[in-house]
């Protein structure tokens, strides 16, 4: 059911949280040619948590920097392909569990059907997991 595991990057974004920051993001990100892989946001305290895993990191970070936003921390995350049927999800979480690896958040893509889902998970220990899901 895991067709891919790799280490990949992710911004975290914060801004004051007011109507149309993600639009200008996204914005930003289309018009440079940079594909959003992963989204995820979270308002905290008038403050605007925007997760993105892109395809290019480095270009992605230099035009969101370019334009105003300042306040990007980089992380590293687990990217996962599963395959998009019940279940996957129960075999990612079984693994991390068996492996006392800890999820610390998620969030994912997916499509109707015919095409992989998508979970990004930042854990307590994302080489260890990694090597988990790729040992057969």
């Amino acid at each position: 059911m895991i067709k891919a595991a790799n280490i990949g990057k992710e911004f975290v974004v914060s801004v004051a949280n007011k109507v149309g920051i993600m639009a200008n993001m996204s914005k930003i990100l289309a018009d440079h040619g940079i594909n959003i892989e992963g989204v995820a946001g979270y308002v905290s305290n008038n403050e605007a948590k925007i997760m993105l895993v892109t395809d290019d990191t480095i270009r992605a970070k230099e035009a969101l920097e370019k334009n105003g936003y300042k306040n990007i921390k980089e992380n590293e995350v687990l990217v996962l392909e599963l395959e998009n049927k019940p279940g996957a999800l129960k075999i990612v979480t079984a693994k991390l569990t068996s492996e006392k690896i800890d999820i610390r958040y998620a969030y994912g893509t997916a499509c109707p059907s015919g095409c992989p889902a998508r979970l990004i998970l930042s854990t307590s220990n994302n080489e260890k997991a990694l090597v988990s899901f790729k040992a057969k």
